[in-house]
């Protein structure tokens, strides 16, 4: 295998290490109760931790299926049919989607609860609209409550679902609020029922860090959690000090193996730009010498990236 190709699967897998990593840090309880404070309408302006003690559990990280048949798990506990998340048997479900990170929150009636998935993405993706693929995300969730959350036709005991999407490297700093709302085109009836029910919150997060004022807070903290060129000490400083979210060990390490991660990935990065240029040059004659002087690298290492350029079958 040329060095070109292994170079694209390591940081192809990086990414995915990188991915998983972010997942870890955003399901971290004193950081979705910050999510909440600022999403949720029963929690906005509560200090977060507060809020930490009505996610009930541990989140669920990429283990609960999307697709329809999936979601739920049936087991039979004490002679009794029990549904619930299937985050069991993985191997069998092996290249479905998952939710990133889904929870159960309980509301400060302390009776009601709703239902919370929050989703990370580098970017907009091109392939498809983002929006679209909310809106599946919430209809599954409202779906794949029957015999779990509620039984048989007691569509009333519906609970609540909010997908939260945090989109990195957008134009600017954003937070959008979608959900149902009903129009009156001939006349007016007040149809019983909650339109509460489906909401999906946009967070778009500019690759610059925002200053820490209240309008731009969460996506301080977010932008310096899962950003790119942050040192260790820079994130544990801003997420630690200006938003007093206590560090423990592995919420350290995670931050410090993510930073590696990312500085791996801009490495790498650079590495194949630079061959990507090499093998450019050369086809186009210069020498040697003349690649080697624009690179800023030796000329022995130039000769062996076009040796295994050479070496590539037509």
């Amino acid at each position: 295998m040329n060095t070109e190709t292994k170079n694209a699967i390591l940081i192809t897998d990086k990414d995915a290490q990188y991915d998983e990593r972010a997942k870890r840090l955003l399901g971290q309880k004193s950081i979705l109760a910050h999510i909440l404070v600022k999403t949720v309408d029963e929690f906005m302006g509560m200090n977060p931790k507060d809020v930490i003690s009505y996610i009930e559990g541990e989140p669920f990280i990429n283990t609960v299926p999307v697709e329809p048949g999936l979601t739920n798990t049936v087991v039979e506990k004490d002679s009794q049919r029990v549904v619930g998340f299937n985050s069991e048997n993985q191997e069998i479900h092996e290249g479905t989607i998952r939710f990133d990170i889904i929870f159960y929150v309980r509301m400060r009636d302390g009776l009601s609860q709703i239902i919370v998935n929050v989703e990370a993405q580098k970017d907009e993706p091109e392939k498809y609209e983002i929006l679209n693929r909310a809106i599946f995300y919430v209809s599954r969730m409202i779906s794949s409550q029957k015999e779990k959350d509620f039984s048989n036709s007691n569509y009333n005991d519906i609970k609540r679902v909010y997908s939260i999407w945090v989109c990195m490297n957008m134009p600017e700093n954003s937070l959008e609020y979608i959900h149902l709302v009903k129009d009156s085109l001939v006349n007016s009836h007040a149809w019983k029922g909650k339109l509460d029910l489906i909401n999906i919150v946009m967070i778009g997060l500019a690759e610059e860090l925002p200053e820490h004022e209240e309008k731009y807070e969460l996506h301080r903290l977010l932008g310096a959690l899962l950003s790119q060129n942050l040192s260790v000490n820079e994130k544990l400083n801003i997420i630690g000090n200006e938003y007093d979210i206590p560090m423990e060990e592995d919420f350290r390490e995670d931050v410090s193996v993510m930073c590696n991660l990312s500085q791996k990935i801009k490495e790498t990065g650079i590495e194949i730009g630079k061959k990507e240029m090499i093998v450019k040059m050369h086809s186009k004659g210069y020498t040697i010498a003349q690649i080697a002087d624009v690179a800023g690298m030796e000329e022995k290492r130039i000769e062996e990236i076009i040796k295994n350029e050479e070496l590539l079958p037509a």
